[in-house]
């Protein structure tokens, strides 16, 4: 596919969803109007519109579905489950299994709670920090996203730069209050988080970041320092594991960069495509969720209806089976290593200052020639190009959210890299 155009049907449902949907879309952003796309269905590393037109898939659900659409042994274990039930609200067979499996692969899992989204998942380990030590602040990092509860949304995309410690909130109608109980530092900056844990780490409850920012990836000692503070102070240190976890290796960022917290937030690809998170870490922690401590001792409020719902821990369950197949990890390493290297060269050949940066089958693509190592630097760059990139790769049959991550997953081939990099040639050359 060389191009797309708009046909009778892409047209009839862009405004059908601009009818019924707030805001138009599902989600916090819109395709290019030009571009209208409703998916049809998904098969491995493709999706189809509703037009017929195929896409090779660099969205990938924005990251649940690390083994493509329609894995076969995801979708045999909920055709299974489904014949068994879908929803009890009490301890089932294929929850508990799950949770036996997420807490042996991850480092730093004693104990499990399960949510039913990333964004609960953050929500509930800040909750969790506060009653564990008794304390209300929070250290996030700017540029992190945790998720959108109202904690989470403190400059997480500012236009312009946050007045550290203090943030800017994403949205309006955030209390006051939840915005002062979260101080803003610089990622991979561990001399101020040092400074601002000097300052107020006898109120900080928790220190949670994203141990690859969105595509940066921690220099280091970063993590560790932070591991250190953290300790020196009281606080739990948090790690957003939604986009790394079983993605970065089989016990997720914790394990490839050596660095264990104390609580760790799990969503997306552990899942299988199916509508899970996850909180894990200390049992001592964890275990403030217990019902017998309300009103008796410190206790942490944790509930959903669908948590641990059987069908995403069977989803869960096969997921997990086929990311520990041998050679997962070195795969998606290398996919992601080819890929940036190749965009990189790319850049190069077309004259334009491509920086292709991230971590396993984690990328994103930015204009701009100094280095980048925190939010700060990628408002640096070219934010306008870095758009029309992902414009022109969407006309030329790549499934991208325009500017923001790209996501591999196992069922790419090389045939599939192939053709992203003639795309992204075209695309380039187009910028010129």
């Amino acid at each position: 596919m060389t191009g797309t155009t708009m046909t009778g049907r892409s047209r009839d449902f862009q405004e059908r969803a601009t009818r019924v949907f707030g805001g138009g879309t599902l989600s916090i952003w819109k395709l290019p109007d030009d571009v209208p796309i409703t998916v049809s269905r998904g098969q491995g590393a493709h999706v189809w519109d509703v037009d017929g037109r195929e896409f090779v898939d660099y969205l990938m659900g924005s990251g649940p579905m690390l083994l493509g659409h329609c894995h076969p042994g995801v979708m045999a274990a909920v055709q299974a489950q489904l014949a068994r039930g879908t929803h009890f609200h009490l301890n089932n067979e294929r929850a508990v299994e799950f949770a036996e499996q997420v807490v042996a692969a991850v480092p730093c899992a004693e104990a499990i709670k399960f949510t039913s989204s990333g964004t609960e998942a953050t929500f509930y380990a800040l909750r969790l920090a506060r009653v564990a030590t008794g304390r209300q602040l929070v250290l996030k990092f700017e540029g992190a996203l945790h998720g959108s509860h109202d904690y989470a949304v403190q400059s997480t995309a500012p236009p312009a730069l946050s007045p550290y410690p203090r943030g800017v909130p994403d949205s309006d109608g955030i209390p006051t209050g939840a915005s002062e109980s979260v101080l803003i530092g610089e990622f991979n900056d561990l001399g101020g988080a040092q400074r601002l844990v000097e300052r107020c780490g006898t109120d900080l409850a928790a220190i949670i970041v994203e141990p690859l920012q969105r595509a940066l990836r921690p220099e280091p000692g970063f993590l560790a320092g932070l591991r250190a503070l953290a300790d020196s102070c009281g606080a739990l240190l948090i790690f957003d594991e939604i986009v790394t976890g079983f993605r970065l290796a089989w016990g997720g960022a914790q394990e490839r960069y050596g660095v264990i917290p104390d609580l760790c937030t799990l969503g997306k690809a552990f899942a299988g495509g199916f509508p899970v998170g996850a909180v894990c870490g200390r049992r001592d922690v964890l275990d403030l969720t217990q019902a017998s401590r309300r009103g008796q001792a410190a206790y942490a409020w944790f509930g959903g209806t669908f948590n641990g719902n059987p069908i995403g821990a069977a989803a869960g369950l096969a997921a997990l089976d086929a990311l520990a197949a041998d050679g997962v990890y070195d795969r998606l390493h290398q996919i992601g290593s080819t890929l940036r290297a190749e965009l990189n060269a790319l850049g190069q050949e077309v004259g334009l200052p491509v920086q292709a940066i991230g971590d396993g089958p984690v990328s994103q693509v930015f204009f701009g020639t100094g280095p980048l190592h925190s939010y700060r630097d990628t408002l640096a760059t070219d934010q306008t190009r870095r758009m029309q990139f992902g414009n022109e790769l969407l006309r030329r049959g790549i499934l991208v959210n325009p500017g923001e991550k790209l996501y591999l997953s196992l069922a790419h081939s090389d045939a599939d890299l192939d053709r992203f990099l003639s795309a992204a040639r075209g695309a380039l050359h187009s910028l010129r």
